[in-house]
């Protein structure tokens, strides 16, 4: 009672206290979900039965993507898989490159949805059609524009599965360009897969990106697909994992074998672009989903605003402020460096200690832009 009355009648203190929250519920994230990075171990499976698997690529218009990173795909060292790739409509060669392609992989098969003027579709139509034609239950995602970095790619991804999985988690970066978009774009995605594949391991899986999903095709039957959300233009994987991902059914995997990359946009309006498109899903999401993200944004934008607010008005305890301040960054920076080195990115750590305070901002832009406009996300 006596400090509630001390504040009461000083209440500039607040700063002090809400710094000191916003704080501990940074800690929380980076101590609780974060730094499980850190301690990963894949567990030995033992003599792991190799599944056969569907590999799945959607291509609109994607000829020369196709031409160029497809034989990553094709050339996998992995004895039992089939490569399905459906040509969306594409007005350019991309037909042509396929047909090319499949006269010397036997294991690439092909659908073609032709143009309806009439009939405006999303990536989830060819999708779904993806998926029905794909023979083994184990269905592997990526897109046209990501080659794997090795040929262990669907190996590596599928020995996750066991009778429990239906999910798994894996990376999808972006190319390295000497570029500052390039480097902004490459933290986000560091940084959002630190958070998706954590929080997964913390038991709370909420969503994974297309360039690099596996899960069941039983288990996107099971689930009716994407009819709960057909009516968005994303969210063929987010939306769907936020869907039916739980504690028990979803692994995630962090090896340097296992990733893919695209080329990253190469304007900052184009990525803000394909921001706005994928954070549109992020209204549909579970409500724990949407308060936990809301928390770590919201408490990190606080707290590095209390942090400079607490040092102008309180440097009688400066020594305490830029103390806590170090903590927090040192846990961030180890976090990273293990991150980075796991999912093989470079170049990233020094530029995430601004990036760290901008990207909050970034986010709640995008979802502004969403929520003031109602143009149509298209996916290509």
């Amino acid at each position: 009672m006596e400090y509630l009355n001390f504040v009461l009648e000083n209440p500039i203190y607040i700063i002090l206290i809400a710094f000191g929250l916003s704080l501990l519920i940074q800690l929380y994230f980076y101590l609780f979900y974060y730094s499980r990075v850190l301690f990963y171990r894949k567990k030995q499976a033992g003599n792991h039965e190799k599944e056969a698997v569907s590999v799945i690529i959607c291509a609109r218009n994607e000829e020369i993507n196709l031409e160029k990173y497809l034989p990553s795909i094709l050339t996998q060292d992995y004895p039992n898989y089939e490569v399905i790739v459906v040509n969306d409509c594409s007005e350019d060669e991309s037909e042509f490159v396929l047909e090319r392609l499949q006269k010397k992989y036997k294991h690439l098969k092909t659908t073609t949805i032709k143009q309806d003027e009439k009939f405006y579709h999303s990536k989830k139509l060819a999708l779904t059609i993806g998926i029905k034609a794909a023979k083994n239950d184990l269905l592997l995602l990526t897109d046209a524009d990501c080659i794997a970095d090795s040929n262990k790619w669907i190996e590596k991804m599928q020995r996750n599965f066991t009778d429990k999985t239906e999910i798994v988690l894996g990376y999808g970066g972006y190319k390295r360009e000497k570029k500052l978009i390039n480097n902004l774009i490459r933290f986000d995605t560091l940084f959002i897969a630190i958070q998706y594949l954590t929080f997964a391991l913390g038991r709370k899986p909420y969503m994974g990106v297309g360039r690099n999903l596996a899960y069941r095709k039983s288990l996107f039957f099971k689930n009716k697909g994407f009819a709960s959300h057909n009516h968005i233009e994303s969210g063929d994987d987010d939306l769907f994992i936020n869907q039916v991902a739980n504690k028990k059914n979803t692994k995630i995997e962090i090896s340097k074998e296992s990733i893919t990359r695209s080329d990253a946009e190469s304007t900052f309006s184009a990525w803000f672009k394909q921001k706005k498109r994928h954070t549109s899903t992020g209204k549909l999401y579970r409500f724990g989903t949407k308060w936990r993200l809301f928390c770590e944004n919201t408490s990190r934008v606080l707290y590095y605003i209390l942090f400079a607010l607490s040092l102008i008005w309180f440097n009688e305890f400066y020594l305490y402020i830029i103390g806590a301040f170090a903590f927090r960054m040192i846990l961030q920076l180890t976090i990273y460096k293990v991150a980075m080195r796991r999912l093989n990115e470079k170049y990233l750590l020094l530029p995430s200690l601004i990036y760290d305070f901008l990207m909050p901002y970034l986010s709640f832009s995008f979802i502004l832009v969403n929520y003031f406009t109602t143009k149509r996300n298209k996916w290509k």
